[in-house]
């Protein structure tokens, strides 16, 4: 993504400068100005230095947030103070990153200012969301309210999440095994015997010349099949980097089947609990989808939701956009406009993600069920493979020898 270089001045007229990554000038500008800085000036940075890197470094948990948040709750609950809670959190917390900002937000609320605008200039640690819902508790003077529904919303998001990546992992990781142990088994024992094998003389049968052939492949061009892997690592990270590609990519992901269907209803289940604590806390319609557009984390269902807003700006119905689309179900539609009519947004949104997250429960067994006795077939002929190329020679020798 283009860096650009930006000043301007904030609610209290203060001078503001920084960098900020986006696709483009004016989205970049639409950013700072969610910020609440009004801009003068901007300017991309061009060369190889500002092209952006993703190493994911420096991030904190997503666990440690999640425990945060609670606790936060908890003890304002308890009538502690902002101030004292965010000092006891920062002495307790076991992240360093997240004990630098929240010292660095106790002593921004000792000199007075609000807690959102401390947050926000940790913006790489706090989520947009959890900012603009702070910021509407303290508008609103229920800011005990709104970090109790925070609590509970990013709790079932941390739970769905590791429900999907169990999920995915799974499969993963005995997949990556059973390559191990048949390139184990490729490179050391097949060729222990082949050595055995050709002493005795005579033709070896098919099925054992070419397990050999496939050994001597993974000894002699090893770092190939590791290049292979490595470029398309940085291939998928490309095609998620690029709003374009990343479409196209989402898109190809959604498709798949079974994987496919799971990832559409961890989406629709985080956009529903999403917006519906952004309507519960008074957030502007049209604020909260720009929030949800961005944390959603798929470009197609963001696209969707983008014409929603465009949908309301033109006096239509929230919708018509998802209406039209493959990726929202009938459901989904028909319960968010009859939220929309009678007024019940938050608590319509709030069914259809409990909905979808016992959905993602269900999904996720279900794939692990499946997965499981198609990765034990799969590990098994292909270890049978090898092991009757081992065996069928060795018959043939046993043959002879008598």
């Amino acid at each position: 993504m283009p860096v650009f270089r930006y000043t301007g001045r904030d609610r209290r007229g203060r001078i503001r400068r920084g960098k900020i990554t986006s696709d483009n000038r004016k989205e970049a500008v639409s950013k700072i100005k969610e910020m609440g800085i009004a801009v003068t000036s901007i300017e991309e940075l061009k060369g190889i230095l500002y092209k952006e890197v993703n190493l994911n470094v420096k991030k904190v948990k997503n666990q440690d947030l999640v425990i945060y948040i609670r606790q936060f709750s908890t003890l304002l609950k308890a009538g502690i103070s902002v101030v004292e809670t965010t000092n006891i959190l920062a002495r307790q917390t076991s992240s360093k990153l997240l004990k630098k900002a929240l010292e660095d937000i106790a002593n921004s609320l000792e000199e007075g200012k609000p807690y959102s605008d401390s947050a926000e200039i940790h913006r790489k640690i706090f989520p947009p969301l959890f900012i603009n819902m702070m910021r509407a508790g303290e508008a609103g003077g229920n800011l005990d309210e709104i970090l109790e529904r925070m609590a509970v919303y990013y709790e079932k998001q941390h739970n769905t999440t590791q429900k999907v990546k169990s999920a995915m992992m799974y499969p993963a990781t005995v997949g990556i095994i059973s390559v191990v142990v048949v390139v184990f088994l490729l490179s050391t024992v097949v060729p222990a015997f082949a050595d055995m094998f050709h002493s005795f003389g005579g033709e070896l049968p098919l099925i054992t010349r070419m397990v050999l052939g496939l050994g001597d492949f993974f000894k002699k061009y090893w770092w190939l099949l590791l290049l292979i892997c490595l470029f398309n690592l940085l291939g998928i990270q490309y095609l998620r980097s690029n709003k374009t590609t990343r479409y196209y990519f989402d898109f190809a992901l959604l498709k798949i089947p079974v994987i496919g269907k799971l990832l559409q209803k961890a989406s629709i289940a985080r956009m529903s609990r999403t917006l519906g604590s952004l309507f519960a806390s008074s957030v502007p319609i049209q604020h909260s989808l720009t929030i949800v557009e961005r944390i959603i984390g798929n470009e197609v269902l963001a696209r969707v939701i983008r014409n929603s807003r465009n949908s309301i700006e033109k006096g239509q119905s929230i919708t018509v956009p998802m209406e039209k689309h493959w990726a929202f179900p009938p459901m989904v539609t028909h319960m968010i406009a009859i939220g929309e009519k009678s007024g019940t947004m938050d608590l319509m949104l709030d069914k259809v993600a409990d909905f979808y997250e016992t959905e993602v429960d269900n999904a996720t067994d279900q794939i692990k069920a499946l997965m499981e006795p198609m990765m034990i077939v799969f590990l098994s002929i292909m270890v049978g493979v090898i092991v009757s190329a081992i065996a069928v020679p060795m018959f043939s020798i046993f043959e002879t020898i008598q």
